[in-house]
C-alpha cells in the first residue's frame, strides 16, 4: 500500500466526494453517478442520486461477466444436520436468477417488501439475491424469533410475500417455524399474500393451499430473470433493530452507498482479495450476517462461508478451528461472546492443537465489547491478530478498526483502534462541549455518514431525527459511551445506558469487567448499576467462570472485589461479584444488562424479543435473592 494510514484517513475527511467518488469507480454501474453527494437537506443525505446500478449485478453477475463464474462464490456447511454444498458464481446466480422468477410469478415486483424467516441454508442467501435482482426491498428476519416481533415487522413493512422453511436447529433442538408463522399470521393485522416455504429434509410440514406453496413447486414454473436497473438511492432492504419495546425501528440500506461502501471494507479494513476464503460467523437474522456473510465479500468476489452451528456443541469447542481447518479460512470474523464460550468450554485450547490453521491470519470481532483478557487468549492460542472493531446496525459497516488492508497498527488492548476512514468520530461531555483526549462522554460522528451507513428509518424519516440527530446539532449519536485517547484509539465503555453514577462520579461499566475479566477463573461477566439510596447507584459483577474451575465461588467473589478496588480504586465502591451459571444474552450474543438491571432495582420489563432462553432471567433472579440484592 503507497499510502499510509493517517493520508488516507484525512482525504477521506476533508474531501470525502473525492474519496467516495474514487471509491464508486470500483463497482459496476448502469449509469455512473455525477453527483456524489447530495447535502442540501440535512440530516437527510444522499450518496450517488443519479447512478443506477443493481446490488445483485454487482454480487454475481459482474465476477461472471470478468470469467471468474467458475470461481466458489459460497460454501456451506451444517454440522449440525451433516449437510454441505459448494456454489460457484455461476451457479449461485443460476439458482438466484430461478428464484426470482419464481418470485415474480407470485407478484413480487420492484419496490415489494419479503420478509425472509429462515435458517442459515443456502436457500436463505438466494432469497435475499433473488429480492436484490428484481428491486424488491427485503427484510431478514432472525429464524425462530417470537411470533409477535415477526408480527410487528410484518405489519412495519407491509411485506407482499414471506419466505420461510419447515424448521431451523438449534444444538439439541428443532425450532419448528410454521406455528410461529402461523402465529404471526394470526396477529399481524397486515395480510400476507403468499408464504414460500422451503421443506428440510426429515421435517416437512403440510401446506395450507392457496396462501402456502413450497420452494420446489415455486420453481417449478419459473423462468430466469435478469437484474433491474435500480435508483442508487432506493432501498435494498429493511433490518429492525431489536428494542425491547415499543415498534422496532427499521433501519434501511441505499443500493449504491451500500455497495461501495462494503466492497471498499474488504480489503481495505480485512484484507481479503478475490482469492481469499472468508468467514463470518454470525446469522443473516443480524446486521454482521448481513453485510459480512452475504453482501461484501460477494461484491468483493471471494469465497464466503454460510454455517450452519454454533462455536460449542456442534459438535464440541473445537467446531471453528475445523471450519478454518477444512477450507483454508484466511480471516475469520465473529462476536466476542463466541470466544468467551470457546475459553470457557476449553480454556487450555486442547480441541485447537488438533487442526492445521496455517491458512489463518486475522481473527476480527464485533457485536460487544471484546474484553482483553478474551483477546490475549486468543492471541496465545491462534498467533495471529486479533482485532477488536466497532461498529452499529445503523453504520452496516466498521466505525473503529485496525484497518488491515491499508497499515496495522499496534493493539491497545480494550480500544477498538482508530476511526475507520469516513467517520469522523468525537466525544461529548454531558456539558455539551467536546471531550479531550481520555475524557470520558457520548461518542459520536460528525455528518455527513459516509455511503452505506442508514439514510433514514423505513417510513419514519421523524423518528430518524428525533432518535439519532437531534442531541447532538450535526452529529449522529451513537449511543455508546466512552473516550478517544491522545492517539486517536477509540475506547467504547458502553451503551450510555450502562454508564453508572456513584455519588457524583461516573463510572464505566465497561472498565469494571475489563478488571473482573482478568480473573484467571472468569469465562465471562456484566456488571451493572443498581440503585442505592445513599451513593445513588452502586455497581453488582455478574460472573461466568470457565470449566473446570475447582476454587470455591466465595474465594473467587473475594478476589475479584479485592482487583476492581486495587485497579479502579475505592471510588466504584464495588462490594458485590455473584457467581452465576450463565449471563442472560440475545441469540447474537449481547448482554442483556438493562433487563437485569430493571430486575435488581425491582422495575417492569418486558421479556426482551431476542433472548436466548428466558429460563436464565428467572435463575438470575434467584441467584439476586440470594445475595440480598433483591428483597
Amino acid at each position: 500500500m503507497n499510502q499510509s494510514f493517517s493520508k488516507i484517513y484525512s482525504n477521506s475527511i476533508n474531501n470525502p466526494e473525492e474519496f467516495w467518488g474514487n471509491v464508486a469507480e470500483d463497482i459496476f454501474w448502469f449509469k455512473k453517478p455525477k453527483k456524489i453527494l447530495n447535502k442540501s437537506n440535512p440530516p437527510f443525505y444522499r450518496w450517488y442520486e443519479d447512478g443506477t446500478t443493481n446490488t445483485c449485478y454487482n454480487a454475481l453477475d459482474l465476477h461472471i461477466d470478468e470469467g471468474n463464474g467458475d470461481k466458489l462464490a459460497l460454501i456451506y456447511d451444517s454440522p449440525i444436520t451433516g449437510n454441505k454444498g459448494k456454489y460457484t458464481y455461476k451457479q449461485l446466480r443460476e439458482k438466484v436468477s430461478k428464484f426470482a422468477g419464481a418470485l415474480k410469478n407470485q407478484g413480487v415486483n420492484k419496490g415489494d417488501r419479503v420478509i425472509i424467516y429462515m435458517p442459515m441454508i443456502p436457500e436463505a442467501v438466494i432469497g435475499m439475491l433473488a429480492c436484490a435482482r428484481i428491486g424488491a426491498i427485503h427484510s431478514v428476519v432472525f429464524g425462530g424469533f417470537a411470533s409477535n416481533e415477526l408480527a410487528s415487522r410484518i405489519d412495519d413493512s407491509k411485506a407482499k410475500i414471506l419466505l420461510t422453511a419447515s424448521c431451523g436447529f438449534e444444538p439439541g433442538k428443532t425450532v419448528h417455524y410454521k406455528p410461529l408463522v402461523d402465529e404471526a399470521l394470526k396477529l399481524a393485522k397486515h395480510k400476507i399474500e403468499k408464504i414460500i416455504l422451503f421443506q428440510r429434509s426429515g421435517n416437512e410440514v403440510n401446506l395450507k393451499t392457496p396462501l402456502e406453496i413450497s420452494w420446489e413447486e415455486a420453481l417449478s414454473k419459473a423462468n430466469n430473470v435478469d437484474c433491474v436497473e435500480m435508483k442508487s438511492n432506493e432501498f435494498a432492504y429493511i433490518l429492525y433493530t431489536s428494542g425491547t419495546t415499543g415498534i422496532p425501528k427499521g433501519i434501511v440500506r441505499d443500493i449504491g452507498g451500500h455497495i461501495a461502501a462494503l466492497k471498499w471494507t474488504m480489503k481495505n479494513i480485512y484484507n481479503i482479495d478475490k482469492n481469499d476464503i472468508w468467514w463470518s460467523a454470525s446469522d443473516i437474522g443480524w446486521i454482521v450476517g448481513h453485510s459480512y456473510i452475504v453482501y461484501a465479500p460477494l461484491f468483493k468476489g471471494c469465497t464466503t462461508i454460510l454455517f450452519e452451528g454454533k462455536p460449542v456443541g456442534t459438535p464440541d469447542a473445537g467446531a471453528f478451528w475445523k471450519i478454518i481447518s477444512d477450507y483454508k479460512v484466511k480471516s475469520l470474523f465473529t462476536a466476542p461472546t463466541a470466544f468467551r464460550a470457546i475459553k470457557k468450554e476449553d480454556p487450555e485450547g486442547k480441541f485447537f492443537s488438533k487442526y492445521d490453521l496455517s491458512s489463518f491470519e486475522s481473527l476480527f470481532l464485533a457485536g460487544e465489547r471484546a474484553d482483553p483478557d478474551t483477546i490475549k487468549w486468543a492471541e496465545s492460542l491462534l498467533k495471529v491478530p486479533v482485532i477488536d472493531h466497532w461498529w452499529q446496525t445503523e453504520t452496516s459497516w466498521a466505525i473503529s478498526s485496525n484497518c488491515t488492508g491499508i497499515e496495522m497498527m499496534k493493539t491497545k488492548y480494550g480500544s477498538a483502534c482508530k476511526a475507520v476512514p469516513g467517520y469522523d468520530v468525537k466525544v461529548i461531555k454531558p456539558d455539551n462541549t467536546l471531550a479531550k483526549p481520555n475524557e470520558m462522554g457520548d461518542i459520536v460522528v460528525k455528518l455527513p455518514l459516509p455511503p452505506g451507513t442508514f439514510p433514514t428509518l423505513w417510513n419514519a424519516d421523524e423518528r430518524y431525527k428525533k432518535t439519532y440527530m437531534t442531541n447532538y446539532d450535526g452529529y449522529y449519536q451513537t449511543y455508546d459511551a466512552g473516550h478517544i485517547d491522545e492517539d486517536g484509539y477509540i475506547w467504547i465503555m458502553s451503551r450510555t445506558d450502562d454508564i453508572i453514577n456513584v455519588a457524583g462520579h461516573r463510572l464505566s461499566t465497561g472498565a469494571i469487567e475489563e478488571v473482573l475479566s482478568e480473573h484467571q477463573s472468569v469465562a465471562e461477566c456484566a456488571v451493572i448499576g443498581i440503585a442505592d439510596k445513599l451513593k445513588g447507584q452502586l455497581p453488582i459483577g455478574l460472573i461466568a467462570l470457565k470449566a473446570g474451575v475447582k476454587k470455591d465461588n466465595e474465594t473467587i467473589s473475594k478476589e475479584c472485589i479485592k482487583m476492581v478496588r486495587d485497579k479502579v480504586g475505592p471510588v466504584a465502591a464495588f462490594k458485590t461479584a455473584i457467581v452465576v451459571k450463565r449471563l442472560p444474552k440475545t441469540r447474537s450474543g449481547k448482554i442483556l444488562r438493562g433487563t437485569v438491571r430493571k430486575i435488581a432495582d425491582k422495575e417492569e420489563y418486558k421479556m426482551p424479543a431476542t433472548i436466548d432462553d428466558p429460563a436464565i432471567l428467572t435463575e438470575i433472579k434467584e441467584d439476586l435473592i440470594k445475595n440480598n440484592i433483591l428483597k
